[in-house]
């Protein structure tokens, strides 16, 4: 529902922010990780996530898309939710996770508090192939100012392409035009090659 907030910080504390944007104050969730990202800033902009339960919305919150990314692919595993997430991104660094996931280290995942043996292999079997697809460099956050081959790139990993398989399309498409292509004209022609 809410990709992003962007407004001022008007409290912070390690579990929890507010940030009021339109003469609205959002109570938002955050992992220790967003905390320390956020540092002292008046104003920020935190990407969210709604979490829609009958008896409960509940707001959560990161410092970049990269972070968003790995907390919706924890919480597509069964018996992993908000909460358990939350204190993975706590726990440990984003990257930290997804490395600990790509290599299959159950030890290091079994260490966050909450997560056990059969909770850790349950997220390394069904997220490994997921990670390694979309390739070690997708909790970088994106440029703020994409070019229209990143943009496009952006486009195809959404999409579920891995993303030397989508590099490999688009620098394809743009080989082949005889003209500076368009997002949309280089995302048509890397579809039809891949």
């Amino acid at each position: 529902m809410f990709a992003y907030i962007d407004g001022k910080l008007t409290f912070k504390c390690p579990t929890y922010i507010v940030v009021e944007a339109g003469g609205v104050g959002y109570h938002i969730n955050i992992s220790l990780n967003t905390y320390s990202a956020l540092g002292a800033e008046e104003r920020c902009k935190i990407y969210t996530w709604l979490h829609v339960k009958e008896d409960a919305h509940t707001l959560y919150g990161f410092a970049d898309e990269g972070e968003r990314r790995l907390f919706l692919h924890l919480i597509s595993v069964s018996g992993i939710g908000p909460t358990t997430c939350r204190m993975m991104l706590s726990s440990i660094t984003p990257v930290e996770i997804q490395n600990a996931i790509i290599k299959a280290d159950v030890t290091l995942i079994q260490q966050i508090k909450g997560i056990g043996a059969k909770s850790a292999q349950r997220i390394i079997l069904e997220l490994q192939d997921k990670l390694k697809k979309e390739g070690p460099d997708t909790l970088i956050s994106m440029p703020q100012h994409n070019t229209t081959k990143d943009e496009a790139l952006s486009a195809l990993i959404m999409l579920g392409f891995g993303k030397q398989v989508a590099e490999k399309a688009i620098d394809n498409a743009v080989k082949k035009a005889d003209q500076d292509l368009t997002v949309e004209q280089m995302i048509k022609i890397a579809l039809k090659n891949i």
